[in-house]
């Protein structure tokens, strides 16, 4: 049977280690992959015989689930496009990818050092079944493996002694249990609204999808990022006393970075509404309101700071006469090394020398929003 007619059921062998264990390897070479996609058919097959009419590929690569749960699951479809090249019936239909000189064969399938040390490790697997087979097969597998999808002892000492790490389990998971699984986690440390775009990005990427945050920020996935509704409009729709919105803003930001790390990790890209898509990711989020006006004065960057947070926000700004200051722009970083570009973004873009003036607090003006000194700091 044509490859191009055959059916790419996804699944991953999924290893959790003893606690505080970590894997020194992310990959394996070719002949190691091999050795292990031969074990792993065994396993399958004693769980699903019908595995022994499809075609089995393995990626020796070890994961984490932010890297697998990407939008197009770009790990599987590289998988499932190496596989279908491979000649029928090349090694017994089992084919395994493995490093050639240090390299997987694509670069998809290169598992990413940021994310190496997490507690499960994840080897990606495709079974290419003919079409006749597909659904049937795709139904048992989830049945079976979710019931009793343990690897074989041959297959977890094989793993143990190879890579150099005690394992809990060992087990086999269709896609659909690794989403469920981190459904799971991301609700556990109250993050279901994530795992609701994300999800989204995922399964439904022609759909948009909205949601709200534990703190109430407004998200909407669409058209393959997540807008999000900036700090400041926030602020403003906020009626708590004007004492306590410095602190609840400093709690906002810090579960939007959680977001936006997490986005990130899943390749999401994180901006405000009515932002440029062809925009590249810049680690930042900034509004601009204003172009500078002569009958103020030069406008200058101040950071708003709070305990444990760091710059939450930059917000330029020109002091007038009266008392007075005209907010230019507010810029938000989203992690450390963010700030030095969001402060270069800002002081080019209104032609100012990039001096930041540190607040140390959050500064609101009378109304409860961001603002800035209306007299000089100096």
């Amino acid at each position: 049977m044509e490859a191009s007619t055959l059916t790419a059921l996804p699944i991953v062998l999924a290893l959790e280690l003893t606690s505080g264990d970590a894997s020194p390897r992310r990959t394996l070479s070719r002949d190691e992959a091999a050795e292990l996609a031969a074990l792993m058919a065994e396993d399958l097959h004693a769980l699903v015989p019908q595995v022994g009419q499809a075609r089995l590929a393995v990626a020796g690569a070890l994961f984490d689930a932010v890297e697998l749960l990407r939008p197009g699951f770009p790990v599987w479809a590289t998988l499932d496009e190496l596989a279908r090249r491979v000649p029928r019936g090349h090694l017994e239909n089992v084919v395994a990818f493995g490093t050639h000189d240090g390299h997987m064969p694509a670069q998809p399938l290169e598992p990413e050092a940021a994310f190496a040390d997490g507690p499960m490790r994840l080897l990606p697997i495709t079974v290419l079944a003919p079409e006749s087979l597909a659904d049937p097969l795709s139904e048992k597998l989830e049945v079976e493996l979710v019931g009793r999808g343990e690897a074989g002892q041959r297959t977890a000492d094989w793993l143990m002694r190879t890579l150099g790490v005690q394992l809990e389990h060992a087990r086999y998971l269709s896609r659909n249990d690794l989403l469920a699984l981190t459904c799971v986690q991301y609700e556990h440390v109250n993050l279901a609204p994530l795992w609701t775009l994300l999800e989204a990005a995922l399964l439904t990427p022609y759909r948009d999808e909205s949601a709200l945050s534990a703190r109430g920020l407004r998200m909407r996935y669409v058209e393959g990022r997540v807008e999000v509704q900036s700090p400041a409009d926030w602020l403003s729709s906020q009626n708590t006393d004007i004492s306590q919105r410095g602190h609840d803003l400093a709690g906002l930001v810090f579960e939007l970075r959680q977001y936006a790390a997490l986005l990130d990790a899943h390749h999401l890209p994180l901006v405000l509404p009515g932002t440029d898509a062809a925009e590249p990711a810049t680690g930042y989020l900034l509004e601009t309101f204003a172009a500078a006006d002569a009958a103020y004065d030069a406008p200058a960057l101040y950071a708003h700071e709070a305990p444990g947070l760091g710059v939450v926000a930059v917000t330029l700004a020109q002091r007038g006469h009266g008392g007075r200051a005209r907010v230019l722009a507010h810029g938000y970083p989203l992690h450390p090394r963010a700030l030095g570009p969001l402060v270069a973004d800002l002081s080019g873009r209104y032609g100012i020398a990039s001096d930041l003036h540190a607040l140390g607090r959050i500064l609101l003006d009378t109304e409860g929003q961001l603002g800035a000194p209306t007299e000089s700091l100096h």
